[in-house]
């Protein structure tokens, strides 16, 4: 039967997200969502309803992250995890080519890439303006990352509303959620025996047309956009001087640099975390076996000292330098090379940081009375 695009919310119970997982995977789609492993909500193949974080929701601060139990049994009452959907579509490891000692010369193989199609359940708002930041940079006209472009275009995003934001979240005032508003195929947002869910494209259409649905009634919408008008409401955490990002960049001798840099480690766990950071590194690794060479891209971090070596030593050789890279960068000179933020204030450099820094306070300071 047909879907009546006129509708605009249809119900989905319970039973029948087992039937949308089972449909994806007759369809191909590996399925990707919350799960836990190791004390934390990741995302990680789903095979069926069980695997999901039932009846569990996430505790967050600086620094702090842990699992809560709840006393309902709902399935998506979290925030975000450590991972994002980034680990999927633009691998942290990929070879790339091999070359080998062959008895006319040196032979270099192009290494082809698996395809991979993907159905992203769980997708929160967030995370869809980081994909969307993404798409802009791996997917432009004149640079184009082919494995992202694949996996990309062949994903299916099925998006949850956020009802759980995290003390750490601040999506509010980055306009980035917790509602999800575009670019996803379908959009649930739950409640006790089901999800109210809408259509975002035309494959999100034909999956609901297989499924069968009833539309939803004006009580379920009722209770989901309360849930949704709940959840900004608990969103305390602001950016503070969005408005005011272009005044960074005078702000380079500002005396809170040292400051936090005497607290940073440079680990590099905010922009592992991050759902937008895409710096990478080239190593030509050998086997000392085969005598072959394998070229491999690898995630990379502005945090590491040797990512900014040029002839002969680091540019950016001490913290402070590397930490104010990171921010002015993310939150300033982004805008000017990508038209947006880097930030879409999931809050999870704050919760992974292992000394608790919180980018929202950093900027708060840099924008105190009388500070240059």
């Amino acid at each position: 039967m047909p879907i009546d695009q006129s509708c605009e919310r249809w119900w989905l119970i319970r039973d029948k997200l087992q039937e949308l997982i089972e449909q994806l995977q007759r369809s191909g789609y590996e399925v990707i969502g919350p799960r836990i492993d190791q004390g934390a909500i990741v995302y990680d193949r789903i095979e069926q309803l069980s695997d999901l974080p039932q009846g569990w929701s996430d505790q967050q601060a600086g620094g702090q992250y842990r699992l809560v139990a709840r006393d309902d049994d709902h399935l998506f009452e979290y925030a975000v995890g450590p991972h994002s959907w980034k680990k999927y579509l633009y691998p942290p490891m990929l070879n790339l080519l091999r070359v080998r000692q062959a008895s006319d010369g040196l032979q270099i193989q192009q290494l082809p890439v698996e395809r991979k199609k993907y159905a992203f359940l769980g997708v929160r708002a967030c995370e869809l303006a980081a994909m969307k930041i993404q798409d802009r940079i791996l997917m432009s006209d004149a640079h184009t990352d082919p494995v992202y472009k694949q996996r990309r275009e062949d994903a299916i995003l099925i998006a949850v509303n956020c009802t759980s934001p995290a003390a750490t979240c601040f999506c509010t005032s980055m306009n980035t959620g917790p509602r999800c508003h575009h670019q996803f195929d379908l959009s649930l947002t739950e409640l006790d025996s089901g999800f109210v869910l809408e259509i975002g494209s035309e494959v999100g259409s034909r999956i609901v047309e297989e499924l069968n649905l009833t539309t939803a009634t004006s009580d379920q919408i009722a209770a989901a956009e309360k849930r949704l008008k709940n959840a900004v409401e608990k969103i305390d955490k602001q950016m503070p001087f969005v408005e005011r990002h272009h005044e960074l960049l005078g702000k380079l001798q500002h005396p809170s640099w040292q400051q936090v840099a005497e607290r940073c480690l440079s680990c590099a766990n905010c922009t592992m975390v991050c759902p937008t950071c895409f710096c990478t590194s080239v190593d030509e690794v050998s086997d000392l076996n085969s005598g072959d060479i394998t070229r491999q891209r690898r995630w990379d971090s502005c945090f590491n000292p040797d990512f900014s070596h040029t002839s002969g030593a680091p540019i950016r050789d001490s913290i402070r330098s590397r930490y104010r890279q990171w921010l002015t960068h993310k939150l300033a000179s982004w805008i000017d090379q990508f038209d947006s933020s880097g930030c879409v204030g999931c809050g999870r450099c704050i919760a992974w940081c292992p000394v608790g820094i919180d980018l929202t306070e950093e900027v708060a300071k840099l924008f105190q009375e009388g500070a240059s």
